[in-house]
């Protein structure tokens, strides 16, 4: 069995409200969906206290993917 591939996304380059495609599967992730149906979170990094990253999983592909880019304010 071969390991989840890990993506990053950087925020900051998103258009809209946050949605993108699952780099690994293309199946659509929004901060929104507090299901965990389609994502897992894996992991967040804080500094004090603010989040510089995320760690999620697709629950398609397995595949996980760094969120950074959070903007603080």
């Amino acid at each position: 069995m071969t390991p989840p591939l890990v993506y990053q996304v950087d925020l900051t380059k998103l258009e809209g409200e946050g949605d993108f495609p699952c780099p690994g599967c293309g199946i659509l992730i929004s901060p929104e969906d507090e299901t965990e149906d389609i994502y897992t979170i894996v992991s967040t990094k804080v500094t004090g206290e603010d989040l510089e990253e995320l760690v999620i999983q697709c629950n398609r592909c397995k595949s996980k993917i760094r969120l950074v880019g959070f903007r603080i304010s």
